[in-house]
């Protein structure tokens, strides 16, 4: 029982302190630091049952696999990196979306997603300097 405790303490930690939603392979990778034995297997058993206890929950991104982040936080959406796919929560909303809807429809909810490159997998700038003239801004 022990082992299963730590397993799921450190998966869970591991979601937690990456501050961004996490797939099983980046869970096993993070969480293998305080249990070098973890498996794929116990990753994807224990995301399961997180999830279905409610501490966690699935993130899913059109065409993309599940993620997963700590559950109860705050309404917010995700920005995912088109050169190295991790995703990133994004703390802003553009509010009511209700305009953008057909005549006569009722919006219940919505989900936003911006795809860029993280600040990581940002091209190197030889020489240039952010907002240097005759360059297009974005």
């Amino acid at each position: 029982m022990e082992r299963s405790t730590r397993q799921r303490t450190s998966i869970r930690d591991a979601i937690r302190d990456a501050g961004r939603p996490l797939g099983p392979v980046e869970i096993l990778e993070a969480a293998r630091g305080a249990v070098p034995a973890l498996s794929l297997a116990t990753v994807y058993r224990t995301v399961r049952r997180l999830a279905e206890s409610g501490e966690i929950q699935a993130v899913t991104l059109p065409g993309e696999s599940v993620r997963y982040e700590i559950a109860g936080g705050t309404h917010h959406h995700h920005f995912q990196c088109t050169a190295c796919s991790r995703v990133f929560d994004v703390h802003a909303c553009p509010g009511n979306l209700a305009r953008l809807a057909p005549e006569g429809f009722t919006v219940e909810d919505h989900e936003l997603t911006l795809y860029g490159r993280c600040r990581e997998c940002q091209p190197a700038r030889r020489g240039a300097k952010r907002g240097a003239p005759g360059r297009a801004g974005g």
